[in-house]
């Protein structure tokens, strides 16, 4: 396949290997940057740049992603390319259950842009879904009190409904769903409001704050939430990290779960309705294996989701589907293995 990218393609594929390698969002932009900028230029003004060697002239194109350019012109696939494929392209195949249930997925309830803390804007992440074989895409930047992410007010938010509606259009039959990750607050309410929320396709409620809270609080603020009719998906339940976020002195720190009483809140999914969500990222992986067979054990619906802030990132269902087969998870008892008018018919909407 790489051997046929244009240049533009080349670098986005580069861009997507990273990204599902976890690199550094700053490495992936700038190949993302050069392909938006070559991919605006014609063929002949192209081929004259790469002649006369001019490509880095062009604001948003540097050293490493000229010479892909112009490898890839040649026809040829790059070199850096070529390095990435051999290094990040090869995936351990999955065991077969686990491969068929990736097979059944049709599309991530929990995905990241540009308006909130991703690092892509909108059509790109649809874009990947599609090349991914997905039929949907639910869109779940962040809720307002999550300043840190960038959260949306209900004003942008409204005014990415309209975008997302523009999209569709354009995309059909794939469909972007309008959602978000809203916040579950203290008092266990969800931070947006009630009539916003009523017009999402899908609402993702995670915590994110005071994570360190005592269990029996903890508990009364997520059943609160999962009991919440706007409520679909519990977002990664425990919020551990497995694999800690970057210090400002390099170290990694991981993080432990949150206490709460999980036969409380899975009961409560299973009674409401509310899908507990697989979390696919690496550093995630939530809920812990222990919890997850308690889920399947009593009765939960799942949702095996990315979580991604970027479009590579899209491509870590794998992870989900591995873990959901190791704890018995039906192909039958997760939501996004349903197409789109059977999914929506069973959200609280």
């Amino acid at each position: 396949m790489s051997d046929r990218l244009s240049p533009a393609g080349a670098l986005r594929r580069i861009a997507f290997l990273l990204e599902r390698a976890r690199e550094p969002s700053y490495r992936v932009q700038a190949f993302r940057t050069a392909a938006t900028v070559v991919a605006g230029l014609d063929d002949a003004d192209l081929d004259r740049r790469v002649r006369l060697k001019t490509l880095t002239d062009l604001k948003g194109i540097g050293d490493k992603t000229a010479a892909v350019v112009t490898e890839a012109h040649r026809g040829e696939v790059p070199a850096y390319l070529a390095r990435l494929e051999e290094q990040y392209a090869e995936l351990a195949p999955l065991a077969d259950e686990a491969g068929t249930l990736r097979a059944a997925l049709r599309g991530d309830l929990h995905a990241h842009s540009d308006w909130s803390d991703g690092g892509s804007p909108i059509r790109e992440m649809a874009e990947t879904a599609i090349d991914l074989g997905h039929e949907y895409l639910a869109l779940t930047d962040h809720s307002p009190r999550l300043t840190v992410a960038n959260g949306l007010s209900p004003e942008r938010l409204e005014r990415q409904l309209d975008v997302v509606a523009a999209l569709n259009e354009e995309l059909a039959p794939f469909r972007i769903l309008t959602g978000i990750e809203v916040d579950i607050l203290v008092d266990g309410t969800l931070d947006q409001t009630d009539e916003l929320l009523g017009r999402l396709d899908v609402v993702v409620a995670s915590v994110h704050s005071d994570l360190r809270a005592p269990r029996t609080q903890m508990t009364e603020r997520m059943l609160a939430a999962v009991e919440n009719p706007h409520t679909d998906v519990l977002g990664h339940c425990t919020g551990r990290l497995v694999i800690g976020r970057r210090q400002r002195n390099g170290s990694q720190r991981p993080r432990p779960e949150s206490e709460f009483d999980a036969d409380a809140v899975f009961r409560a999914c299973a009674a409401s309705g509310t899908a507990v969500e697989i979390n696919s990222r690496p550093e995630r992986l939530d809920p812990p294996r222990r919890l997850l067979a308690r889920a399947v054990e009593l009765g939960c619906e799942f949702s095996i989701d990315t979580d991604a802030h970027a479009p590579g990132q899209l491509d870590w269902q794998d992870n989900g589907c591995t873990r959901a087969v190791e704890c018995g998870v039906l192909a039958e008892r997760v939501v996004n293995t349903r197409p789109v008018g059977e999914l929506l018919a069973g959200t609280h909407r």
